[in-house]
């Protein structure tokens, strides 16, 4: 019986080392030959405690790469690449004017107005608005009046300090 144990300890340990030794020669490389490391070991000496480097030359001995090629928990999808957008460059066109801003409409209409001993009062109408207005005053922080005659309205539009006037009455 101990020759039975024996044998299986030799057998296993016989297919161990094949099981070992076998894959080394049969991964393929990408040049076609094996991936070889060289890793420097220090040579012997023939006195104790001499040091690695004061040795001499360094014995490069293989060690063979048996990691797995790429990243094992790199991110899978079945979906296709998204396509990149192409960009299209438009040249720009540096002689291109700004346009100064420009006086706006008069918003008000001529309703009518009112003589009040020495006060002359105008009424204006902005939609749906109604506005009584003397010389002087401001509309919607936009609109200064300044000037009421019998024929027209001087107005004054604030953000361009540009004058216009509005007609409030006739000749007849």
């Amino acid at each position: 019986m101990d020759t039975k144990r024996i044998v299986g300890w030799v057998a296993f340990f016989g297919v161990a080392a094949a099981l070992a030794w076998l894959p080394e020669h049969f991964t393929p490389s990408e040049d076609g030959e094996s991936a070889d490391l060289a890793v420097a070991t220090p040579a012997k000496t023939a006195g104790r405690g001499a040091s690695p480097a004061a040795g001499g030359k360094a014995d490069a001995a293989p060690i063979k790469d048996l990691g797995p090629a790429g990243d094992l928990f790199a991110a899978q999808s079945w979906k296709p690449a998204p396509t990149l957008a192409t960009v299209t460059e438009q040249p720009v066109n540096p002689a291109t004017a700004v346009q100064a801003p420009s006086l706006p409409p008069v918003p008000f209409q001529f309703v009518g107005r009112l003589h009040d001993r020495s006060d002359l009062q105008v009424f204006l109408q902005d939609g749906e608005k109604i506005y009584v207005v003397r010389n002087g005053d401001v509309i919607d922080d936009t609109w200064k009046i300044t000037g009421i005659s019998d024929l027209e309205l001087s107005l004054v539009y604030l953000p361009l300090h540009l004058s216009q006037t509005l007609s409030v009455g006739s000749t007849q």
